[in-house]
């Protein structure tokens, strides 16, 4: 009996052995394929199935692909999966759940050669990613040049139509831009629906995504995901056709200055969107911006908007890709056509006001601005050179405008709200404001983030900063003047 159990054994010995080497040589060619033939080849061999979770990704690979979830959750909490074989490879986990019938062994063996193979799938792809990086930033250069159609010519994506653009910054840009390579897994093969481009430029990521006409959110949750956990700020627009990828580029930039800690991704029509634009009067409205508007140049528009937007100058030409001596010389050119000092508080406030009335109205208005200046409300439009000084009557001064500018900033304590005002002249600056006031720069920033938790509002938007002025002027019963800040003796403040 004896020599009949070693008998056994020796033959069980040869047969695991090659078993063993067959299972490797099926999961080496099945790696000369592609990962994902290689998780299908490991799922099939251990009777079950497999998956490379990735945590910013999510399931990388998966066979089944109904066990995708399976694979992430187990990978996250690998004590309330035991009998799942867990492996890092390549940046990832790889989670193997053999059935019942498979030796632990043999899934030991399987998982630790696939980890191996995809171990060197990835050295094999970090070799060749610094050239595909440089590629995509090539790309990127030419798309904001102009030259679409050499772009689509060479990725050969006939479909390619439109970009949504991501521009991210933050001190982990390098790190960032590695993971979200591996999420993205960006290819460059013809005769795709959809194509992402991602480089470094200036020291900021930027992610174009080419799709034909609208995007699946991919790409905005894996952004959204590596921004959380890097700690980076982005602005996002679009989609826009692709011979409108400058102005996606600079919009996406304006959107980045309105994100937080709180809201790491903020998308360019969320910066652009005004909550008091839709309950102003259409006619008077779009009369008022079309007559504002007509001594620009139409490509200036956009300048103006994304210097409103970003609320600076350096901003802005960081933005738009120019010099800040060049958006000052811009400014200075577009404040003589217009007869006013863009320099001002109000103005800026009325300038953007009119940017965000509806273009089409405005346009077909221009025919016809001088019979409706000697109407309605014409007779209150102001002369040229002074027409952004001031609002016609019935924009501001409706019901509508001014239950909004009451529940805005209605309830603010007089002390706080002469200072928002003055510091909002200011431009925000809060040394000089605080100087008007005759307080200390601590005690007005204080006061600042009352008015903040008050209004429920970032005042560090330059729009939301726009629009409080807005608010303030046409909720104003007396002058909002430093001189008139409620005192009791010194330094100190009494509330009313």
């Amino acid at each position: 009996m004896s020599s009949t159990g070693t008998t056994d054994h020796e033959a069980a010995g040869p047969w695991r052995a090659r078993h063993g080497r067959e299972s490797a040589d099926r999961l080496l060619r099945a790696a000369a394929r592609s990962g994902a033939h290689l998780i299908a080849e490991a799922a099939a061999l251990v009777r079950g199935w497999a998956v490379l979770a990735d945590p910013i990704a999510g399931a990388v690979y998966s066979t089944p692909a109904a066990a995708a979830s399976d694979g992430v959750h187990a990978a996250a909490a690998p004590r309330e999966h035991p009998h799942c074989v867990q492996l890092p490879a390549a940046g990832a986990v790889l989670v193997l759940a053999p059935a019942p019938g498979v030796s632990p062994e043999h899934a030991d063996q399987v998982g630790s050669t696939t980890a191996a193979l995809l171990e060197v799938r990835g050295q094999r792809a970090a070799e060749l990613r610094g050239e595909q990086m440089r590629l995509h930033t090539t790309l990127i250069r030419l798309l904001l040049a102009g030259h679409t159609t050499t772009v689509t010519e060479s990725l050969g994506g006939s479909r390619l139509t439109h970009a949504t653009v991501y521009r991210l910054s933050g001190a982990d840009i390098p790190t960032a831009h590695e993971v979200l390579w591996r999420a993205v897994r960006p290819s460059l093969a013809p005769h795709t629906d959809a194509c992402a481009l991602l480089g470094r430029l200036d020291g900021e990521l930027v992610v174009a995504e080419l799709h034909h006409g609208g995007d699946d959110g991919r790409i905005l949750r894996l952004v959204s995901r590596v921004s959380e956990r890097h700690h980076l700020l982005a602005g996002m627009a679009g989609p826009l056709p692709l011979a409108e990828m400058p102005t996606a580029h600079s919009d996406a930039a304006a959107a980045r200055y309105g994100a937080t800690p709180d809201r790491r991704i903020v998308p360019a029509d969320a910066v652009g969107a005004s909550r008091l634009a839709p309950l102003l009067p259409t006619a008077p409205y779009t009369r008022w911006a079309g007559s504002v508007l007509r001594p620009l140049p139409p490509a200036h528009h956009h300048l103006l908007l994304v210097w409103l937007r970003t609320g600076s100058k350096p901003r802005a030409a960081a933005a738009l890709g120019l010099s800040a001596g060049t958006v000052r010389a811009r400014i200075r050119e577009l404040s003589r056509l217009l007869g006013a000092d863009l320099e001002d508080a109000t103005v800026q406030a009325h300038l953007l006001l009119a940017l965000r009335a509806p273009a089409d109205a405005s346009a077909s208005s221009g025919g016809d601005s001088g019979g409706g200046d000697g109407s309605g409300g014409g007779d209150e439009a102001p002369g040229a050179g002074h027409r952004l000084e001031t609002l016609p009557r019935g924009l501001l001064d409706t019901e509508a405008a001014r239950a909004w500018a009451g529940e805005l900033v209605g309830g603010l304590e007089p002390h706080l709200r002469i200072a928002l005002a003055c510091w909002l002249r200011h431009h925000a600056r809060t040394a000089p404001a605080a100087a008007e006031l005759h307080v200390h720069r601590t005690t007005l920033a204080n006061w600042l983030t009352r008015c903040a938790d008050h209004l429920a509002r970032n005042l560090a938007d330059a729009t939301v900063r726009a629009e409080v002025h807005l608010a303030l002027r046409a909720t104003q019963t007396g002058p909002d003047d430093p001189a008139a800040l409620p005192r009791r003796g010194g330094r100190t403040y009494r509330r009313l």
